[in-house]
């Protein structure tokens, strides 16, 4: 079942992780998929590997600076003059960090800040312009569960993490009446290169509080991102969903984007009088 036939669909830090699990599910789903990296050469690396296991994916790789909204938007222009449309912009790229706040440099956390924030900004807003010419689309944002829990340091990261949160919703309320929908996915630990370099007397205990037991893997996480830019979802908009542990926003907001962080929803209020 192909569940993104006809749609085009861009995503940034497409080249390996997450990023990567997340375009192949797209090409495997019928969609055409333009995969972004920081660099040409890892750019050329994840498209040499995709072509090599199916030279019919209808793929093409850049490489703009995602901190430049210039840059942005000529390459929203080149996905949608090379396959006719946006129909779904992945908002992936980030970096992590981990200095202790008393070596915090200041620089360094502007530096997190400007790609896992201003860099979802600018790519949400040059898709969000060509969605709305369109008829519509949807924008998805990589979150993390830090963005809830925090971590014991490197505060960059799950404060960066925690706007993606406040973008992702304000946009879905904002955007909802262009038939723009915006959602995000906030991953537990996954198997990717940032988790694969962490000791193991740090990892064993962040398993024991998985419910499953395991670490999650890519292509579980690329599996919410692919319903999420489905018509499966097509009454989701305003969730930043959770993989891996608790889900975020406790009881989803299909059709609305309310803040629901565990407690019901003004709707829901209403509803269990009336059921009452």
């Amino acid at each position: 079942m192909e569940l993104l036939k006809g749609k085009t669909a861009m995503v940034t830090g497409g080249t390996r992780g997450i990023g990567y699990a997340i375009v192949k599910m797209y090409l495997d789903n019928g969609a055409k998929v333009a995969l972004c990296g920081s660099r040409q050469e890892t750019v050329d690396k994840a498209l040499d590997k995709l072509r090599a296991e199916n030279p019919d994916y209808k793929v093409i790789g850049l490489c703009p600076d995602l901190q430049d909204p210039a840059e942005v938007e000529k390459a929203v222009a080149t996905v949608k003059e090379t396959f006719g449309s946006l129909d779904i912009m992945v908002n992936n790229a980030g970096v992590s960090a981990r200095e202790s706040i008393y070596d915090y440099k200041p620089e360094d956390f502007a530096k997190t800040m400007a790609l896992n924030v201003n860099a979802v900004f600018n790519c949400a807003q040059a898709a969000a312009k060509v969605m709305k010419e369109q008829g519509g689309g949807v924008i998805l944002n990589t979150s993390s569960m830090v963005s809830l829990y925090g971590q014991p340091s490197g505060v960059a990261y799950p404060a960066s993490k925690f706007a993606v949160n406040g973008l992702t919703k304000s946009l879905a309320r904002e955007l909802g009446k262009d038939n723009i929908r915006v959602n995000a996915v906030a991953p537990g630990v996954t198997r990717t290169d940032m988790v694969a370099v962490l000791p193991e007397e740090v990892i064993k205990p962040i398993i024991a509080g998985i419910p499953l037991g395991r670490v999650g893997e890519p292509e579980d996480v690329a599996n919410a991102f692919l319903y999420l830019a489905s018509d499966m979802a097509s009454y989701v908009t305003g969730v930043v969903r959770g993989r891996g542990r608790q889900d975020l926003t406790g009881a989803g907001c299909a059709g609305r984007s309310e803040e629901v962080w565990g407690r019901p929803s003004r709707h829901e209020m209403k509803m269990k009088k009336i059921v009452k």
